[in-house]
């Protein structure tokens, strides 16, 4: 028999047939005897679990027939309850009952957690928690003692289990079951962490942020006590980032198994325990960035990938780095301070963060890759750095790994030999994708052979070759091979590797291409970072049947490549069909039909972006971005001012959105270049925005625009980015006559405009923050309120979060915490959908002001420190400071003038001077530090109320 006690008492027959026990009371005898399964239970107990503190006359006796009655209930053959003089005795075997049998798996599982063995420990605790089918001893009410004790042995179970789970990469599937363990039960800590690393590891450090807010919050008014320091090191590791899916490389995923290379492989590992900067160097197609992903993604640790072949320029290498990172370019704005470039904030994001950098193809911006590795690497204690290129960095300290091709067997190898070499065990993988029926054989090992020599062994090379066997047979292969490379074989050898080898086979497989397949082939280069079906088949130009059907032969073919529903070149492919774009004269063409596409793209998707599809649109327009930036720069290349203005101003909203300030702004003062000093005829709004953009960066002498007024009188037609006003008064400052100066320049607007719910919540907002600072509180609250319907009207999640955050700040000065707490825990919500670092930094800011002016010393600190950890990885100097400054009122408040003068000073370093919002600030942390003074004159601190 199995008895049952983890819920309702049963007993079970073998044969799954569940014994009848009885009424209440005889279930509850049966779960105390099974308490002690084995060994005497005294009468004095059972009666006491019984029947409690009032026990009935002669129960005694009571206990007696309700043992008897027990008996006759069980199966006469095994009769095992059993009289002694002490009490009575239940004879089972201990792990017959799911008690005994679920402590003794929950330690098994704890015992495998402890040991790493995290496979083990997660299926033997859910072996362990499937035994529960209820509250514990749910019929034996007079053993509160025994029942909590294994409830408690049941979530310590549980909790083991999710961080088995958790170990193994399950966070998403876990959120929802840990959001409910927390809600039953909130004083445990231990789950919330959980819930806190579960979310940082999925990408949503907010949500994790607010959790622990809460357990702060619960712990204080339930229990009267601070987070323990097991959770505070959760939050603390959220904070820094460290929680942050860490453990997951983040490597380009791949579709084919890798072959070869082991040798090559330990090498890299090896080097890259002992050493901070390797480079694996080698021609083109040798696999060295199929290696390089290889080998990182054996690293331990955090990873990120920068691919560097679509780059234009070197200047931009540093700009490839801070996306990859998933970092926003700037705050509110580029610096203007000489000196602070992309490069320092990358240094300030990742001073002391422990990360494996991969980047990938430097060989076109070498000098620029060099330069940003050695100064990463001379600032970033914690950072390693693996790179691939045709020729070494040069650095000092640089780790060497060359690269050529596979090794392939000498001649007159046997079938069984020649399998034994990476180069053949390659062609045979790959022919077999294409041709599942294909092996090397005694009849064709000469031919793959000849194949695999005369192709150097190198892995592109080899892999085109096998592509061919769905057409071809090997011996054709093979013949065409060699007809080909005869004259390459003993040509120059001054001409480098790829030119003798890879050249030749591209132009080999480009001479199996029909006419159509070849027109879309030339066509494709045009785009950089891939494209999509629809794109590539309206600036190609063929008809619909005949651009498909071309298309498929060319991913066939190898020559394209889809993944995620983007068609993309190998580099040494597209670099030779770009030479027969220019052949055949049309590369002009594809030009401005690329401009031209991707122009109307990037105005269709700026006006969704103050919509509710804002999201979908921002992802579209991320994977775009390539193509966007690279139209923009080739028709300012071409002169073509009217298609780069106008993409500048389509874009502008993007860029801020996303935090590329500073790329947008070198991008515009390009434009401005071609532009001149005064707005073309009818170009109005687009010189506007391209000079607005520019002076994000703090470049030079810009041409001067006047006040926002002057401008919008100045358009000759309605504008098309209504973005244009917001970035006009972060560029140049408010008007200066307050709200009513923004409701007049509104009303201007409008006039233009028309009727317009994005303008008109903009208009809102922009009166609404005048009237706060005026101390117009309650016309100020008004107008928000407006805006803020406003901006949830069109679905506009940017717009919004900024108006919450100013009603969250209003409603803290008008002595209302909770509505401001509400109004913050919304607006964070949206910056985690957003996606933002930096705006995230900026309402942890807000909020950390909030909690100040409310006297919450201690939650305001958390929230000050946050921010500087985030605004620290994100690279934006304006909430660096902005945090600095909060730290230092915190630390004031509390009597520590010497760490309140040392925020404050740490503060006013870096970007702070020549902007409107920096100087602000400046002046801000100045006052601040006279306060300080006077205070130390004083020889007392001010009081916690000044707050």
């Amino acid at each position: 028999m199995r008895f049952r006690i983890l819920g309702p008492t049963q007993v079970v027959l073998a044969d799954g047939r569940e014994v009848p026990v009885g009424g209440p009371r005889l279930r509850a005898l049966l779960a105390l005897l099974l308490l002690d399964a084995g060994r005497v239970v005294s009468a004095e107990r059972l009666i006491d679990g019984l029947y409690g503190e009032h026990p009935p006359r002669g129960a005694a006796n009571a206990l007696q027939s309700q043992v008897s009655r027990l008996r006759q209930a069980l199966p006469a053959e095994h009769d095992p309850v059993e009289f002694h003089p002490a009490g009575y005795r239940l004879a089972v075997d201990p792990d017959d009952v799911d008690a005994y049998r679920f402590e003794r798996l929950a330690e098994a599982g704890r015992r495998a957690l402890g040991d790493g063995d995290w496979p083990r420990a997660a299926a033997v605790l859910r072996e362990a928690l499937e035994l529960w089918r209820g509250p514990a001893l749910a019929d034996a009410t007079g053993a509160p003692a025994q029942a909590a004790r294994l409830d408690e042995l049941r979530l310590a179970a549980l909790e083991d289990r999710v961080e088995a789970d958790l170990a193994l990469g399950a966070q998403s599937a876990l959120i929802a079951e840990l959001r409910e363990l927390v809600v039953a039960h909130p004083l445990r800590e231990r789950s919330r962490g959980q819930l806190m690393r579960a979310l940082a590891a999925l990408g949503r450090p907010a949500e994790a942020l607010a959790e622990f807010e809460d357990a702060r919050h619960t712990l204080a008014e339930q229990l009267g006590v601070d987070p323990s320091a097991e959770l505070a090191a959760v939050h603390l590791a959220v904070l820094r980032g460290e929680e942050r899916g860490s453990a997951e490389p983040v490597l380009p995923s791949q579709l084919t198994t890798f072959v070869g290379r082991e040798e090559e492989l330990k090498r890299v590992g090896d080097l890259l325990g002992e050493r901070r900067l390797v480079t694996l160097t080698g021609p083109g197609g040798a696999g060295k960035t199929r290696l390089a992903i290889e080998a990182a993604g054996r690293v331990d640790g955090e990873v990120r990938f920068v691919e560097l072949a679509g780059l234009a320029d070197g200047s931009d290498v540093p700009q490839a780095v801070l996306s990859a990172l998933g970092l926003r370019d700037a705050g509110l704005r580029a610096p203007a301070e000489p000196g602070w470039q992309t490069t320092d904030r990358l240094v300030e994001a990742l001073a002391e963060r422990r990360l494996l950098l991969v980047l990938d193809n430097c060989e076109h911006v070498l000098v620029d890759a060099a330069r940003l590795a050695a100064r990463l690497l001379s600032a970033c204690p914690a950072l390693r750095v693996l790179a691939t290129s045709r020729e070494p960095l040069g650095l000092a300290g640089e780790a060497l790994c060359p690269l050529s091709g596979l090794t392939v067997p000498p001649l007159g190898a046997s079938v069984l030999d020649a399998d034994e070499y990476p180069a053949v065990g390659l062609f045979a993988q790959r022919a077999a994708d294409v041709a599942p029926d294909f092996t090397v054989t005694p009849a064709n090992v000469e031919m793959v052979l000849r194949i695999c020599r005369s192709l150097d062994g190198l892995p592109l090379a080899i892999e085109l070759a096998a592509a061919r066997l769905r057409a071809l047979s090997v011996a054709e292969v093979a013949a065409r091979l060699d007809d080909r490379f005869r004259l390459l074989s003993t040509g120059n050898r001054a001409v480098s590797p790829r030119h003798r080898t890879l050249r030749a086979v591209v132009e080999w497989s480009w001479d199996l291409l029909d006419d159509a397949e070849r027109e879309v082939a030339r066509r494709l280069t045009v785009f950089a970072g891939g494209a999509t079906l629809e794109a590539a088949e309206r600036i190609c130009g063929l008809p619909t049947a005949e651009f498909v059907d071309a298309l498929t032969g060319l991913v066939d073919k190898s020559f394209v490549e889809m993944t995620g529903g983007r068609y993309r070149m190998l580099e040494t492919v597209r670099a030779f069909c770009a030479e027969r774009l220019a052949e055949a004269g049309e590369a002009d063409q594809l030009r401005r039909a690329h401009t031209a596409y991707f122009l109307e793209f990037a105005w269709t998707a700026s006006d969704h972006l103050r919509c509710a599809e804002q999201l979908h649109w921002l992802r579209r327009l991320d994977a775009e971005r390539d193509n966007l930036h690279a139209a923009l720069r080739r028709a300012t290349v071409a002169g073509d001012a009217s298609e780069a203005a106008g993409m500048v101003a389509a874009l502008s909203f993007y860029w801020w959105l996303r935090g590329m300030r500073g790329e947008g702004a070198r991008l515009a003062a390009d434009v401005l270049e071609l532009l001149g000093t005064e707005a073309p005829p009818g170009m109005g709004e687009e010189f506007a925005l391209c000079v607005y953009n520019a002076s994000l960066a703090g470049s030079g002498h810009l041409p001067s625009l006047g006040t926002q007024r002057s401008v919008i009188r100045s358009l000759d037609r309605p504008p098309r980015q209504l973005f244009l006003l917001y970035l006009s008064g972060i560029s140049t400052g408010p008007p200066s006559g307050g709200a009513e100066d923004v409701d007049a320049l509104m009303g201007e607007l409008r006039r233009l405009v028309g009727p317009d719910p994005w303008i008109n919540a903009l208009g809102a907002m922009g009166s609404g923050s005048a009237l706060m600072w005026s101390d117009q509180r309650d016309r100020a609250r008004a107008a928000l309120a407006t805006a803020l319907d406003g901006f949830r009207g069109t679905g506009d999640r940017w717009g919004t979060m900024i108006t919450l955050g100013a009603l969250g700040e209003l409603a803290a000065w008008q002595g209302d915490p909770e509505t401001a707490g509400a109004h913050m825990d919304e607006a964070m919500g949206l910056v985690e959908a957003l996606g933002s670092a930096v705006d995230q930094a900026d309402m942890l800011r807000t909020r950390g002001e909030i909690r100040l002016r409310a006297g919450d010393l201690a939650g305001a600190h958390d929230d000050f420190a946050g921010a500087l950890l985030l605004a620290q990885r994100s690279g934006a100097p304006e909430f660096v400071a902005s945090a600095r400054l909060g730290l230092a009122q915190v630390a004031r408040l509390r009597g520590d003038l010497a760490a309140a003068r040392r925020f404050c000073e740490e503060a006013l370093t870096g970007g702070l001077t020549g902007w409107y919002v920096g100087e602000a600030a400046r002046a801000e942390i100045i006052l601040v530090l006279k306060e300080i003074n006077e205070a130390e004159k004083a020889g007392a601190p001010p009081s916690a109320g000044g707050a």
